[in-house]
């Protein structure tokens, strides 16, 4: 039986813009649905259009007065906030623009809806491809990233799920996630990242996890130049030990494509079919699964990365030719679905990522084994062409209905999950001593020109 999978899709998200210069476009959201529904992927997916998330849902990880901050704080008024614009962090990375907060309620509706989705088991599997913010921190901006959806989307789905896996593909570490759940067991954290001078410059493979979290926060350092084969020889075997021993009830997937070769902020060369193949892989697991967006700055090529995978999670084949669609001319001169890759150097030998194999198995090993996980299926349906007045709206808060949701089947209290997500003093203190020392996040030379 095919999956069925929902897609969560908000028309005004490619309407935001950062600033001049700024790599974050929510512009190529716009252009991977643009694609999605040219080649006809619509037809089979679940289409929903989200409400915005409220400040309370936000207040779910993040702090009163930075989730109120950035409901007032707008390009007029900055003069007025100085204190608050450094202690929150929101500057030059993470800039004022018009609409921020509206904007980060939309691309965090999606997320945390389609977490109550896979809860309600109306999906196998739910998109939102604007979504992955994973920088974002309890009360602070970073790495473009303001409202951690993905936090946000793990502690939706821990009210019906004992064991969450957070696995992080995006080139940049995916430290606010981790720091979110690093005292826990309740989520597992797994990130393949670019390490060393490089940000966030956190993901060390000695970090695992806190107390009652220790061996449930798994580092894959990695280096400049990763490709396909090197990337499969590590994913494949850590993967297959995660979900072995920890047999997660649910999966969050961060896809950021700032992998890709030539990408404007990445130093890896993974092709589409390479980064595709990590989708592929963990969805053949059959565990409910949310699979959001992230990075990805060269706009040519994320619409192609996601579009690709939108395909992947609904198992069909696309043509390689790309079909006409509004920005057809972004994508010359091939027109194609797959871009080349380059002839740079994989500093990534075969014994250094042998060694991480080894060290995550041992990890793994000294942790108490999870019991299987109870896996549910759904049907597909039809649904009309999702145009952008005729999607689909979902609750934002699925305990509207009472403490059946609205799915009718009973939850977890929210509070359970919570303290998980605070972190403790010994983690908040490492992350501050790291800060002074963070690299940044945009390569100089990449801080000219519009990709």
């Amino acid at each position: 039986m095919k999956r069925n999978v929902g897609y969560f899709y908000e028309p005004e998200i490619g309407n935001f813009y950062l600033g001049q210069g700024h790599p974050m476009k929510p512009h190529r959201v716009k252009m991977t649905h643009n694609l999605v529904v040219n080649y006809g992927l619509y037809r089979k997916l679940e289409v929903f259009r989200p409400r915005p998330l409220s400040a309370a849902g936000m207040n779910k990880f993040h702090s009163d007065d930075y989730v109120n901050f950035l409901k007032v704080i707008n390009p007029d008024n900055m003069s007025g906030y100085l204190e608050q614009l450094e202690s929150f962090n929101v500057g030059e990375d993470c800039p004022v623009f018009d609409g921020l907060f509206e904007y980060c309620s939309l691309y965090t509706a999606g997320s945390v809806g389609g977490a109550a989705r896979l809860n309600q088991g109306h999906n196998d599997v739910v998109i939102n491809w604007s979504g992955g913010m994973h920088h974002a921190k309890k009360s602070e901006a970073s790495g473009f990233c303001y409202i951690n959806d993905c936090v946000l989307g793990v502690l939706e789905l821990l009210k019906k799920h004992q064991r969450v896996l957070y696995l992080d593909i995006d080139i940049h570490h995916g430290d606010g996630v981790e720091e979110a759940f690093y005292t826990t067991d309740r989520c597992m954290t797994v990130s393949f990242h670019k390490f060393g001078d490089y940000f966030p410059g956190t993901g060390d493979l000695k970090d695992i996890g806190y107390g009652p979290g220790k061996n449930y926060a798994i580092n894959v350092p990695l280096q400049e130049g990763m490709d396909d084969a090197a990337y499969r020889r590590v994913f494949r075997p850590v993967m297959d030990q995660v979900m072995a021993h920890y047999a997660p009830q649910a999966i969050v997937m961060e896809c950021g494509a700032d992998g890709l070769a030539g990408d404007r902020i990445g130093c890896w060369n993974l092709s589409i079919s390479g980064h595709a193949e990590c989708v592929r892989y963990m969805a053949a697991f059959g565990v409910p699964m949310l699979v959001l967006g992230g990075g990805g700055y060269t706009l040519r090529n994320v619409p192609r990365c996601w579009t690709n995978e939108t395909a992947v999670l609904l198992e069909t084949e696309i043509a390689e030719t790309l079909p006409y669609n509004d920005y057809f001319e972004y994508f010359g001169p091939d027109y194609a679905l797959k871009i080349p890759t380059s002839n740079m150097e994989n500093l990534n030998t075969a014994e250094a990522l042998d060694a991480i194999q080894v060290k995550v198995g041992e990890l793994l090993r000294d942790m108490d084994h999870a019991p299987s996980a109870q896996i549910q299926t759904g049907q597909y349906q039809d649904h009309p062409p999702p145009a952008d007045d005729v999607v689909t709206t979902v609750e934002e808060d699925p305990d509207a209905h009472g403490e059946e949701g609205a799915g009718g089947r009973a939850q977890h209290r929210l509070e359970d999950a919570a303290p998980a997500a605070v972190g403790d003093d010994h983690h908040l203190a490492r992350e501050d001593a790291l800060l002074q020392t963070r690299p940044p996040l945009v390569p100089k030379e990449a801080e000219e020109g519009e990709e």
